[in-house]
């Protein structure tokens, strides 16, 4: 499965919350060889819940693994702090970035420290990010933290 491949399990999650009126930010976890192991997409809105970004949700629909090291995580924009922490903690080896044009998260930290990170410049993934936005600027700066 190439990193495009992967990048569109992603952004068919990033759809998905768009279209139930949540915040279009998708991710899925991969083994190494390319095998899905789960998908999610930002939640926050439709739960209610804060901590449902797409990262953890991919994350918690994967399972338990015994280890992550070889694992890979794929997201349509650059991880957030939360959800750089939470590649930190489980040490998930790699990370491969939609964009990073709309929001620049804590990827540059994680290669610092070790994870391979790939950043695409996905231009749909950068389109449904900007658009987004500059219809929702206050449910996104709720989302990043940053209060008015």
């Amino acid at each position: 499965m190439t990193p495009h491949d992967m990048l569109e399990v992603a952004y068919a999650e990033a759809r998905k919350g768009l279209a139930a009126g949540g915040i279009p930010i998708g991710a899925a976890l991969f083994s190494a060889d390319g095998v899905l192991l789960g998908s999610g997409h930002n939640r926050r809105v439709q739960h209610d819940d804060p901590s449902v970004h797409a990262e953890t949700d991919a994350f918690r629909n994967a399972g338990r693994q015994r280890d992550y090291r070889k694992t890979i995580m794929v997201t349509t924009l650059s991880p957030c702090w939360y959800c750089s922490g939470l590649v930190r903690q489980f040490n998930i080896g790699a990370v491969l970035i939609g964009e990073s044009q709309t929001f620049i998260g804590g990827h540059d930290w994680l290669a610092e420290h070790g994870v391979d990170v790939t950043v695409l410049d996905d231009e749909r993934c950068v389109t449904m990010m900007t658009e987004f936005i500059a219809a929702n600027p206050e449910l996104w700066n709720e989302d990043i933290g940053v209060a008015e």
